[in-house]
């Protein structure tokens, strides 16, 4: 399965080199929707994602309505992550699909409300305290990116240490 974690006007530097680095991990293609809070060259971009830059894919898109033409949701297997969304993520069988986006908003907003609107049977969210606002950014796609790779049995990745075999 062919995973894209979408990050719409991220803003905070840090959480975007996070979510970088759990792309590279995972083979996950990263998608940056202008306009960024920051420039991808900052400092604090390249030390959150280490030394793992040139091991994800990434593609850059001027606008989301730029986004949204190249890949319209109709014809590709969205989900939107939000604080507001209809389903929980992990009662979504995304090993049905062969290729999934999962778009996350930026850090102040979340994603607009009128893409969840026009969405809203693919509005997901993690669960939490109903008193509080969000979680972390990086975080949150780290939980659903896993939820999404265990439901694909993992494939492609390492699933037993074999460091004490040396």
């Amino acid at each position: 399965m062919k995973i894209n974690i979408v990050m719409v006007e991220p803003e905070i530097p840090q959480n975007t080199g996070n979510i970088a680095r759990s792309c590279a991990a995972t083979g996950a293609k990263l998608h940056l929707v202008h306009p960024l809070g920051f420039d991808i060259s900052e400092k604090q971009v390249k030390r959150a994602g280490l030394d793992y830059w040139d091991k994800v894919e990434i593609e850059e898109h001027d606008s989301l309505e730029k986004f949204l033409e190249k890949y319209p949701p109709s014809k590709n297997n969205m989900f939107f992550l939000t604080t507001k969304g209809k389903h929980v993520y992990s009662d979504i069988d995304y090993s049905k699909f062969d290729e999934v986006f999962l778009l996350f908003g930026k850090e102040t907003k979340g994603l607009p409300e009128n893409l969840i609107l026009d969405n809203f049977e693919h509005a997901c969210r993690i669960p939490m305290r109903s008193t509080l606002r969000s979680l972390n950014l990086s975080n949150s796609v780290a939980i659903v990116l896993y939820e999404v790779l265990k439901q694909a049995n993992f494939d492609g990745l390492q699933e037993e240490s074999n460091y004490f075999d040396k």
